[in-house]
């Protein structure tokens, strides 16, 4: 047996899930350059997907690349998350910076615009959501290591403390980010 990382594994259906998840952002992106125009369809779509990196205390927009990029090519998902949020955070910068009437295009953004523009208490949420993401990413990482090496019982038993302690801090941070979310005092329209 060889001593060296498992291999990652290339099948149709990583390549089918990933070619998917860039489906669902282009007809995304296709419907808001209907509803608005190119430019504006264009720079919605990347900062309602920075949103979800950002302002979510698990990973989910950045899990949907990070997974697939780990079993394409077997980089570990907590270093791709690394790069996920500095695209996020250079796609509001930029966005901010030269576009800001795009973030009023609906609520979700105009929220967003909110929150990037408030440091406090606000940027707590975003600092809550990182701790939240890599948490989890962290967790993702090592449940599929453990998948891919079947270990000795020792090693499994402090494997099992380190998710119990993982899944209780990310517990903690999802209870302070809706406590955090209730002070926006957001109001659907009717």
């Amino acid at each position: 047996m060889s001593d060296h990382p498992t291999q990652p594994h290339h099948s149709r259906h990583d390549w089918m899930k990933f070619l998917l998840l860039l489906g669902i952002f282009a007809g995304y992106f296709g419907y808001l350059s209907w509803e608005y125009d190119l430019k504006t369809g264009g720079i919605v779509a990347a900062i309602t997907w920075s949103f979800f990196v950002l302002c979510t205390p698990i990973a989910d927009a950045g899990f949907l690349l990070d997974f697939p990029v780990r079993m394409i090519t077997g980089i570990k998902m907590f270093f791709i998350e690394f790069i996920v949020w500095a695209l996020a955070l250079g796609i509001n910068m930029i966005a901010l910076t030269y576009a800001p009437a795009a973030y009023e295009t609906n609520l979700l953004t105009s929220t967003f615009h909110t929150l990037l523009t408030t440091p406090w208490p606000y940027w707590s949420i975003i600092i809550l959501c990182a701790a939240g993401t890599f948490l989890s990413i962290h967790l993702g990482d090592d449940i599929m290591d453990a998948l891919n090496n079947r270990k000795d019982t020792n090693t499994v038993t402090h494997f099992k403390k380190k998710i119990a302690v993982m899944a209780c801090l990310i517990i903690a941070i999802i209870v302070i980010y809706y406590d955090l979310i209730k002070t926006l005092n957001i109001e659907m329209p009717n």
